[in-house]
């Protein structure tokens, strides 16, 4: 069974910045950030491996460097074996192309699965 979202896809490495603010117990919101490797992306999403849990359902911003950044929203955190992996998904105004960031290690799946045809 192909996944239509895997095939839109690009597998990727490269460390970006996460975001976020955090309601404390007092009702206040503190500042949170973390360091992250962005493992696949989309323009609509992307995941990463971060070594904290992040809250779901919470606005955000990935940022790399000082050239690009995006908003988004945290849709799902999961522990799984060596660290937790967030799923984000892009505003809509903040959709990612290619052209206006490249990670460092960038496959694109639909490039490779034409290759095998």
């Amino acid at each position: 069974m192909n996944d239509k979202r895997l095939l839109n896809r690009s597998i990727c490495a490269d460390l970006v910045y996460l975001e976020w603010r955090e309601k404390s117990g007092r009702g206040n919101e503190n500042r949170c950030e973390c360091t992250a490797v962005l493992e696949d992306i989309s323009p609509r999403g992307a995941c990463l491996q971060v070594e904290r849990p992040v809250p779901v359902d919470i606005e955000a911003t990935i940022r790399h460097g000082a050239n690009w950044s995006a908003h988004c929203s945290i849709k799902y955190c999961a522990f799984r074996e060596i660290g937790y992996f967030v799923g984000i998904e892009f505003s809509d105004a903040e959709a990612w192309s290619r052209f206006e960031f490249r990670p460092k290690h960038l496959l694109d799946l639909r490039e490779l699965s034409r290759g095998a045809d």
